[in-house]
């Protein structure tokens, strides 16, 4: 039962307790149209952890430090969030999973500023935790219908380019700081003439003085537009309209359109009220949007403090992106393959059920918004290509930035061997091979007529980032004597 304090003794003058202020409901029955979050807390020694997470509940709602007799100015009792759960993490003695519950009528529709601001504003600094993360959020129905969601969707945007049944192929840039725009150009025909579909900016190529981001667009659509001709598919490069000021970005977004451009990128540093206008922006003009996670494993990364990955994809799929990088699994970046495959899953599903082994707590109705397609990029190669298709499925955007443009052949080289790689292994796969496990002896037979997939093999065969991922799910599945 809840320890409450109320009626008359709730509102003397002082300090009490949060749990007794109201902010722990253990009985509370969460509502369909509650936005709920689970949060792992780390509570300072000697802090009850039902307090803890009492405290984050009215931090992160309505609560100050001490009693305020303007609550009984409001609905108070509605206005509270309640937490209403607290489970120890799975082998760990001093975290615990708070889950609360937070009134639907808290939050300004369509708006992922103020859900934030509410849900990671103040209480990550508060004294009575000692760490705290946000795990998991359950989005009700009702507040997901007020987002526009992606402007583009994977349905669509295979249907503007033409290209099914398998991922599609990219890269980006490299050096991707320092050349000149006639030099960026070139590299992005090399790469798109030899068999990519995309190739991008990367996150910090703005308008520096080494090149104007006008030079850089011109020159970049001039390749694009001499490789589809060449080759007779569409192709794309990500131009970054990332910016000082919204007014630069719309410019730098509104030149791209001119040019024929039909996808545009933005860092996520930019900020999710900027995000959400890109966002609308894209719509308007039949964009593709792409988003860099630029900055996020600041605080996604370590399992004790922080934002969970899986968050900032449902706050990003609610904005209204239709790329966002999201994990290679066997890259050099951080990737668990249970935890990247929660965030593949929210990120294309249309229903995410409670998965606790890939980290996913709650079912997920996502109320028909548009599927977002994940971007896997970060230290990939053609020699992994069985692995990726295992891990990643077919709508994924596989980006080869080094394992192109590193490609001792060239660009166009390193490209074709990305392409016949991957249409290899489609083909097996489509004749119903068990690729993963035949992936290494495919890749060779291809090789055997494709030089440039061949010297690939040849350059790469060795190259694996095995370290140990810090963001690994905290249920993970157990043999029984049956399996």
């Amino acid at each position: 039962m809840s320890e409450t304090i109320r009626g008359k003794e709730r509102y003397e003058s002082g300090v009490i307790p949060y749990k007794k202020m109201g902010y722990w409901e253990p009985d509370y029955e969460p509502k369909d149209t509650d936005v709920i979050c689970l949060f792992r807390i780390t509570p300072q020694p000697g802090v009850d952890p039902e307090e803890a997470a009492a405290a984050v509940a009215g931090e992160s709602s309505t609560a100050t430090w001490t009693v305020v007799w303007t609550d009984r100015l409001t609905a108070c009792e509605l206005y509270r969030a309640k937490a209403y759960r607290v489970d120890p993490v799975p082998n760990s003695e001093d975290q615990f999973f708070a889950y609360i519950a937070y009134d639907l009528d808290l939050f300004e529709e369509g708006s992922i500023a103020n859900l934030t601001a509410s849900i990671i504003g103040n209480v990550f600094g508060f004294k009575a935790v000692k760490a705290l993360r946000l795990e998991d959020m359950r989005m009700p129905v009702a507040y997901l219908k007020t987002f526009q969601g992606p402007p583009t969707g994977i349905v669509v945007e295979r249907e503007r380019l033409d290209k099914f049944g398998r991922p599609l192929l990219g890269a980006t840039t490299k050096p991707k700081l320092g050349l000149s725009g006639r030099n960026y150009g070139r590299v992005v025909y090399e790469a798109l003439k030899g068999g990519l579909d995309f190739v991008k900016d990367d996150e910090n190529i703005n308008s520096q003085p080494f090149m104007h981001w006008r030079d850089r667009f011109l020159y970049v659509m001039e390749a694009v537009n001499k490789a589809s001709a060449a080759t007779g598919e569409v192709k794309g490069h990500y131009l970054n309209v990332t910016a000082a000021t919204m007014e630069d970005m719309y410019e730098r977004a509104e030149f791209a359109k001119e040019l024929g451009s039909c996808i545009i990128m933005i860092d996520l540093v930019i900020g999710y009220t900027a995000i959400q206008s890109m966002a609308n922006w894209a719509r308007k003009n039949d964009m593709i949007l792409h988003l860099h996670r630029a900055g996020h494993s600041t605080y996604t990364r370590q399992k004790n403090h922080g934002v969970s990955f899986r968050v900032i994809s449902k706050w990003m799929r609610m904005a209204g992106v239709d790329h966002i990088h999201a994990g290679t699994v066997v890259g050099k970046l951080e990737g668990d393959p249970n935890t990247v495959a929660g965030f593949y899953d929210i990120l294309r599903e249309p229903y995410n059920e409670q998965n606790l082994p890939h980290g996913i707590f709650f079912d997920q109705d996502w109320a028909s918004l548009k599927k977002v397609m994940p971007v896997a990029s970060g230290g990939i190669h053609a020699g992994q290509m069985h692995q990726l298709l295992h891990y990643l499925g077919e709508d994924v955007v596989l980006q080869f930035g080094g394992g192109t443009i590193g490609h001792p052949d060239g660009i166009a080289a390193g490209a074709t061997a990305n392409r016949v790689a991957l249409e290899a292994m489609i083909m097996a796969r489509n004749e119903g091979r068990d690729y993963m496990e035949e992936g290494p002896d495919i890749l060779q037979k291809a090789a055997k007529d494709c030089s440039p997939l061949r010297a690939a093999l040849d350059t790469w065969k060795d190259i694996t980032f095995e370290y140990t991922s810090t963001d690994t799910p905290d249920f993970v599945p157990t043999a029984t004597a049956s399996s």
